[in-house]
């Protein structure tokens, strides 16, 4: 079983690159595809920040937490808030900071319902892929440390691949590597925890399109673009690992 998840609230590529990617999944008849998509079940979630999304939309396009109220400012940064090596390092104790971490794991509705639908499938479940907004990196656990841990080579080899594979369809270059080693220290994030309590063998977080031009409002002619090279290299992964598992 795959399960993919988004949990930024205003990050709108990540939501249309994995609703782009369902739809091929669903319906392209392209043998590729659908060797990949009859194979495994499949759990999409878009966004799981509803209230944070919806905040986005209506009052600050720039909004990246959730809504829960914490003295006079709202909301956790959903990415902080999960239970393993939660707040020990890239996460903030403030309440009005982005990177809040919340008063502690899983504190927030969206990221505790999600961990519990996981831990629920998680003795089925061999992939857990996370997309964010931006950078073009191809992010691989851990944010605590620059260590290589686990099952590192297999993932970086793979995410090699998959990067070439990327970029092969219009020339968008991505780098693959460890989470602290390639941008900073970052603990509580959903990949580390779905790696670090459960052990799945396929974790990556994709920083998606592009590195700093437009940021976070990527223009909207650029949507089909993301969503064909991420689904190129999306292919390679799972291809990679076909039979493997």
């Amino acid at each position: 079983m795959y399960l993919l998840s988004d949990l930024m609230s205003f990050y709108r590529i990540t939501n249309a690159v994995s609703t782009y990617i369902l739809n091929e999944l669903l319906r392209s008849s392209d043998s590729r595809i659908r060797t990949i998509a009859e194979y495994y079940d499949w759990y999409f979630f878009p966004s799981v920040n509803p209230d944070g999304y919806e905040y986005s939309h209506t009052t600050n396009r720039m909004w990246r937490k959730t809504r829960t109220p914490y003295a006079s400012c709202y909301g956790a940064d959903p990415n902080r808030n999960w239970g393993y090596r939660w707040n020990t390092g890239g996460a903030s104790t403030n309440p009005c900071s982005d990177t809040f971490a919340g008063p502690n794991p899983f504190s927030e509705t969206s990221t505790s319902t999600l961990s519990q639908f996981f831990t629920g499938i998680s003795s089925q479940t061999v992939a857990y892929i996370s997309f964010h907004s931006y950078s073009q990196l191809l992010l691989i656990p851990y944010g605590h440390t620059t260590q290589n841990l686990d099952n590192y080579t297999e993932l970086k080899q793979v995410g090699d691949k998959a990067a070439a594979a990327l970029a092969s369809r219009f020339g968008t270059r991505y780098t693959v590597g460890n989470i602290a080693a390639t941008i900073y220290v970052a603990t509580g994030g959903s990949m580390d925890w779905a790696k670090g309590i459960y052990g799945t063998r396929i974790t990556y977080t994709y920083e998606l399109r592009d590195q700093g031009r437009y940021g976070f409002v990527l223009p909207a002619n650029q949507i089909i673009p993301t969503g064909q090279e991420t689904l190129d290299s999306f292919l390679v992964i799972f291809e990679e690992f076909l039979g493997k598992l």
